[in-house]
């Protein structure tokens, strides 16, 4: 599903959001996002599509690391804490990981073992969903934790990749779809 958005919203974000090819890597079509978040007009929007229909929760779980820069102001609006999952070996205290899959390569993400309790109601953010790995080991962690995950918040899913297979069991939300 896409969170409901007018074609101003759509022209105003798309416009702002840069096409990079072979960014990692030869055959991948990067979208950067780095203009839409130096405009705060889109910027502020973006953030209010992207916690629009979602009721109370607890914390929002931001991905590495776009999701970071999106899921702070997204747990802001939703007066909820803000749980960062980061790349292995970059949390300082005791954590769990989860290993995933992106369209590129395989990688491992952890959370703070002690930063979601049990029935946390819980948002996931990030930037970009792909090939669904990083949503599915994030969502992992968190019911690993004893928290539900609600929903999932994406600024842009690339619906070629197919990601949302991956995900069948969670509400996931797109503000644009590639």
């Amino acid at each position: 599903m896409t969170s409901p958005i007018s074609d101003a919203d759509r022209a105003l974000l798309t416009g702002l959001i840069r096409a990079v090819p072979d960014f990692p890597q030869p055959g991948v079509m990067f979208r950067d996002i780095t203009p839409l978040l130096a405009d705060p007009t889109a910027f502020g929007r973006a953030v209010e599509l992207m916690v629009d229909g979602y009721g109370e929760i607890d914390r929002v779980v931001a991905i590495e690391s776009r999701g970071f820069i999106l899921g702070a102001p997204v747990a802001l609006a939703m007066h909820a804490g803000l749980v960062p999952v980061r790349k292995v070996g970059r949390l300082p205290a005791n954590t769990i990981h989860e290993d995933y899959s992106l369209e590129y390569g395989v990688n491992t993400l952890e959370i703070h073992a002690d930063s979601i309790m049990a029935g946390d109601r819980v948002l996931i953010v990030d930037d970009v969903l792909a090939t669904g790995g990083t949503v599915r080991a994030a969502s992992n962690l968190v019911s690993r934790l004893g928290g539900t995950v609600i929903g999932v918040s994406l600024l842009i899913e690339l619906a070629f990749l197919n990601g949302r297979a991956k995900l069948t069991d969670l509400d996931v939300r797109s503000v644009l779809v590639y």
